[in-house]
């Protein structure tokens, strides 16, 4: 957790680093200056001195231009401004719109400002600068930049092949409740943000924007009273898994089911069995169609293998009964991988989904198959876990996967509000929602994920958490971090673009193990 801390009843586990959306830090910022006396003027000199040192630390030598915006992020750059200039640097202040528009602390801190009076935006302001600093638009922000801030967000985007670009709080046009980019936002090298990061410096498309995130301490004690809904999933979250005991079995170590295949797509359900059974799972069965078994009897030596009714190698409604009898000796079913498209396999997969009587993931085509159906699932009385990526979501919400880009963090709680399931919408920024609104993000870091299969990798390590035991939601972040870490394990070996499905299972006992590249 880093300096904020949360008073209360906690919606977050402690594996969770919390990220205070944009109210939720102003209250915190409210709360140190009424109830512990901190002089709003201090905090942001806290803010600006770590902003300074982060430039200066980023940008060791040459010109510094600072943008400022009216309000008390552009505050806080008047603040680096004067004490790089106090350090000896050659700074030249920006001001977006008239000084005297300025208030409170912001003008306090422009009256301080030694050396050359702040100018306004020119064509050839930035040029030349080794690092520019960005504090138009500060984490208050919501909607899309308007002139002169729009006009400044693309002069410092023009100048980033030649300087540094540090954000000061959070990049200008970027939300940071959410991470949604409406207009035009800076793409910053790296952000210092105060007290806490934001969610929207961890979600896209707001990540992409934030650069290296560094979070700068300014003094807030804990205890403010905020909760906040959306948490960074630490290595911790590994510590609630099951583990094997010395009077463990097979069977007490997590039985899995995967269904799915079909002909051409016989890959899908064996790498989710392989997932599952690197990521601990004592006893995994494949179900799949009868026709292709000896595909599956010659590539899965450690798992065992149902026929279930097939027509021309897609799954048949035949196969319900079968699915549902199995699950009475299983801990957990994965279900849809390479499942196809094919309508009669759509109709199994309907029919399973909400009366299998163990924790269920679905993915792949089971998703598919639940096309503007989530609510189909929400009576279910075992927990349930979606991994859709932006596609899938897409169909499922009845939406564009362009909607779901522009808006992952409210697309995915939508989705797992409607089928009272957890969802975890893959991406580098893999989000993981509960019912309640609360939300888990991963760090990312491994664009070696990106590649085929990899998906049914994860639903089967989260498939084997569940089935040993964890709650829908632990294993469901347990898992991404899990495959996230393999990821990076496996390009460390490899180098990212050469990493396959398969590299990524062998990586998973390592990353377990607490191994990380």
């Amino acid at each position: 957790m880093d300096d904020l801390d949360t008073a209360g009843e906690e919606r977050l586990p402690a594996w969770l680093q919390p990220l205070p959306d944009a109210a939720q830090q102003r209250a915190a910022d409210a709360w140190a200056i009424s109830e512990r006396g901190i002089p709003a003027l201090d905090l942001m000199e806290r803010a600006g001195a770590g902003l300074a040192d982060l430039v200066a630390a980023r940008a060791p030598a040459g010109r510094v231009a600072v943008v400022a915006g009216r309000g008390n992020n552009g505050g806080d750059g008047l603040v680096a401004a004067r004490l790089l200039r106090t350090a000896g640097r050659e700074v030249d202040v920006v001001l977006l719109g008239s000084a005297d528009e300025l208030r409170g602390d912001a003008r306090a801190n422009l009256e301080r400002l030694p050396g050359p009076a702040p100018r306004p935006l020119g064509a050839s302001t930035l040029r030349g600068a080794s690092a520019i600093v960005d504090a138009i638009l500060g984490t208050g922000f919501a909607g899309e930049p308007r002139d002169p801030a729009a006009r400044a967000i693309e002069a410092i985007n023009a100048e980033r092949d030649g300087a540094v670009v540090v954000a000061c709080d959070v990049p200008s046009g970027v939300d940071a409740s959410t991470g949604e980019v409406a207009g035009p936002a800076v793409r910053a090298d790296v952000t210092a943000t105060f007290a806490a990061a934001k969610p929207g410096l961890w979600i896209a498309p707001g990540k992409a924007r934030a650069g290296d995130v560094i979070v700068i301490d300014i003094g807030i004690p804990a205890g403010a009273p905020v909760v906040p809904e959306v948490g960074l999933i630490g290595p911790a979250v590994l510590d609630e898994l099951p583990r094997r005991e010395r009077e463990s079995n097979k069977f007490r170590a997590g039985a899995v089911l995967v269904c799915g295949g079909s002909a051409g797509l016989t890959g899908a359900p064996c790498l989710a069995c392989e997932g599952a059974m690197r990521a601990g799972a004592g006893y995994v069965t494949a179900l799949v169609p009868a026709s292709l078994g000896i595909v599956f009897e010659q590539r899965l030596l450690e798992v065992m293998s149902v026929g279930l009714p097939d027509r021309d190698g897609a799954l048949a409604p035949d196969g319900v009964a079968a699915v549902l009898e199995r699950c009475g000796r299983a801990g957990a079913l994965v279900l849809g991988p390479g499942g196809g498209r094919d309508d009669a396999t759509a109709e199994l997969m309907r029919a399973v989904a909400p009366a299998a009587p163990v924790p269920l993931v679905l993915d792949a085509d089971g998703l598919n198959a639940h096309a503007e159906r989530l609510a189909s699932l929400a009576g279910r009385r075992h927990a349930t876990v979606l991994t859709p990526h932006e596609g899938e979501l897409g169909r499922l919400l009845g939406c564009s996967a362009e909607e779901v880009a522009a808006h992952r963090l409210a697309s995915v709680r939508r989705a797992a509000r409607m089928a009272g399931a957890v969802a975890v919408l893959k991406g580098d920024d893999t989000l993981v929602a509960r019912p309640d609104g609360a939300v888990a993000v991963s760090r990312g870091g491994s664009p070696a994920l990106a590649t085929a299969g990899t998906g049914d990798v994860l639903s089967g390590a989260i498939g084997a958490f569940l089935a040993a035991g964890a709650d829908a939601f632990t294993a469901a972040c347990a898992g991404v971090f899990l495959h996230a870490r393999a990821g990076r394990l496996a390009a460390a070996r490899i180098g990212a673009e050469g990493v396959i499905a398969s590299d990524v299972i062998s990586q998973l006992p390592r990353a377990r193990a607490g191994e990380d590249a």
